[in-house]
């Protein structure tokens, strides 16, 4: 295994802006570790292991969250750089600076998977048309990978969302000037439950802050 200074992934998880989204340190996954989407919001604990040339003196740890993917380009670029089956975190300078900042390019790491620990509420990012919301969350505790969604307004029942890209989940219902409701399950059965979280008088691109993952 190893990982990367310097993240040249794109936002296959749909996040528009890292900072405000409550993401932190971030990463991009190897396909393997990606799961076509699966796996973003989700976080890990990486370590810089047993290279005293590359590692931050007491070979720190840092914690990621998931939030893009990447395509390796060059069989030849690094060790590991065209292998889709191996398991390869590509991190943005600021995150790969926490665990080696001696000029390495690849490093050998330890990860494991850990709670998010997040403030605040579950974010929810309101986007699409008139004829097909789309729904981008995130700040997801816990779990933090999103499994399913639903969404209730006003004047409808609950309504399944479907994965559109990433954590942007879709429902094809019109929905314009209803107040919204939103449910949230991750990927370790738990569920969250905002109930009239978005007022009738909502507008595309507004975000607004539900309940939380306990």
């Amino acid at each position: 295994m190893s990982t990367l200074s310097g993240c040249k992934g794109q936002d296959a998880c749909g996040y528009d802006n890292l900072y405000i989204q409550g993401l932190g340190f971030t990463s991009a996954l190897s396909p393997v570790l990606f799961r076509e989407g699966a796996s973003c919001g989700g976080c890990y604990e990486i370590k810089c292991w047993d290279d005293n040339r590359w590692c931050n003196a007491g070979n720190p740890s840092v914690t990621i969250t998931v939030t893009h993917t990447y395509s390796p380009a060059d069989p030849n670029d690094g060790i590991y750089g065209g292998d889709v089956f191996y398991a390869h975190f590509n991190m943005s300078k600021p995150t790969f600076s926490q665990i080696s900042s001696r000029g390495a390019g690849y490093v050998p790491v330890l990860y494991h998977r850990v709670p998010c620990k997040k403030q605040g509420g579950i974010q929810f990012t309101l986007n699409g048309n008139r004829l097909s919301n789309l729904v981008l969350v995130s700040n997801v505790a816990g779990e933090g990978e999103v499994s399913a969604m639903s969404v209730k307004g006003n004047q409808t029942g609950w309504i399944s969302m479907k994965r559109k890209l990433g954590q942007n989940w879709e429902c094809d219902t019109a929905l314009v000037g209803q107040s919204l409701s939103f449910q949230v399950t991750t990927s370790d059965g738990k569920q969250a439950t905002s109930y009239n979280v978005v007022p009738s008088n909502w507008q595309f691109g507004q975000t607004f802050s539900g309940n939380q993952i306990y």
